[in-house]
């Protein structure tokens, strides 16, 4: 019997579970390009392939090739974005496309440490992009790989801490190094680890009986797959408001504002904004006319950011541009069907779909 959490014959046992029970159908394995795969990666940061897939189908239909995505407006890529949240991603990804025209000849580049300048990609995303699209030998560790090794190798300590992570990569860097990982399966393995940390090793009761590392598998064998990999430390997230202004115009037309390009919902479309009552009334006076009085409360919406939970309360009403609505860009009236065609918050656009027109 091999020593629990051993690293023989791990690569061996992982491709012939994926050969069977991996996941080969994602629609940006076929065709398996570098654009491809670089926006399937980005698009997995912080979102589950279920999700990211229909999104992932409407982006490269609409820019099928790097070059498109840099040449299109930001506005477009974040309408494409919409709903998929993180939208810093979509910005950053946009800026990484003009980057790679400028500096790569326009394409990506395949070198890693060229790979991680790029905006919004690290260490990890980089590693997948290129053992996937060139089946170069490199070891990723994302979210569900964090998960598999603490498991297999019974690793304490919270995965994001800066020592334990040192771990986690000291090891998968050994893993991926193994002699029985072919030459010609970087791109599968890769999958694979990703695979195994979806379906089987899930965070909440991991199907063991199936997993092909349940034999050496630490935290099976101390009966610990529930403790590990140690959860972040319990913090309440502070609970945050804002006011939104829903101001229709006479021919039902909608106010939108941009948002800043970099904070929360970084350059997207959304109504108006303040902190406060008092504040959104002294916004109203300063921007439009009408009577703010008769403006109509709508039930407020809750939303939860990875740091914080917001609370939005909406007032509905019918106004008038003031005399500043001209000067800026930032701020448009918006025919209902044309909202399709902006990147609007989910919370936002759910409001606006949600209620009567």
């Amino acid at each position: 019997m091999t020593k629990p959490g051993t690293t023989r014959d791990f690569p061996a046992r992982l491709l012939a579970w994926f050969d069977v029970s991996g996941r080969h159908d994602l629609p940006w394995q076929h065709p398996r390009t570098p654009y491809r795969v670089w926006l399937s990666e980005i698009m997995l940061q912080q979102t589950q392939v279920k999700t990211a897939a229909p999104y992932f189908e409407r982006f490269v239909a609409a820019l099928p090739t790097l070059r498109d995505l840099a040449q299109a407006p930001l506005d477009d890529v974040l309408a494409l974005w919409s709903g998929l949240g993180y939208y810093a991603r979509a910005s950053n990804l946009h800026a990484a496309a003009k980057q790679c025209i400028e500096l790569h000849g326009g394409d990506l580049p395949r070198d890693l440490d060229a790979l991680t300048a790029l905006p919004g990609v690290g260490r990890s995303t980089a590693a997948a992009i290129a053992s996937q699209a060139w089946n170069d030998r490199h070891a990723i560790l994302d979210g569900n790989v964090k998960r598999v090794m603490s498991r297999y190798h019974g690793i304490d300590g919270y995965p994001g801490l800066p020592a334990i992570e040192k771990k986690l990569w000291a090891l998968v860097d050994t893993h991926v190094a193994s002699p029985q990982l072919p030459d010609t399966r970087l791109a599968d393995y890769t999958q694979a680890q990703m695979d195994l940390g979806a379906t089987l090793c899930t965070r909440a009761d991991p199907a063991c009986v199936l997993c092909p590392l349940q034999d050496d598998c630490i935290a099976r064998r101390e009966g610990r797959t529930a403790e590990l990999p140690t959860p972040k430390p319990g913090k309440t997230p502070p609970q945050k408001y804002a006011h939104v202004l829903w101001a229709e115009d006479a021919q039902g037309r909608i106010l939108m504002q941009r948002r800043p390009p970099t904070g929360i919902w970084a350059s997207l479309w959304t109504l108006p904004q303040a902190d406060d009552a008092t504040a959104a009334r002294g916004w109203f006076d300063e921007h439009l006319r009408g009577d703010y009085d008769s403006a109509h409360a709508l039930p407020p919406i809750d939303h939860a950011f990875s740091h914080y939970k917001l609370q939005l309360h909406a007032v509905r009403m019918r106004a008038e541009p003031g005399d500043r609505i001209g000067d800026n860009d930032a701020l448009r009236w918006v025919a209902r069907e044309e909202l399709s065609s902006l990147g609007i918050p989910a919370p936002i656009r759910k409001l606006l779909t949600n209620q009567d027109a």
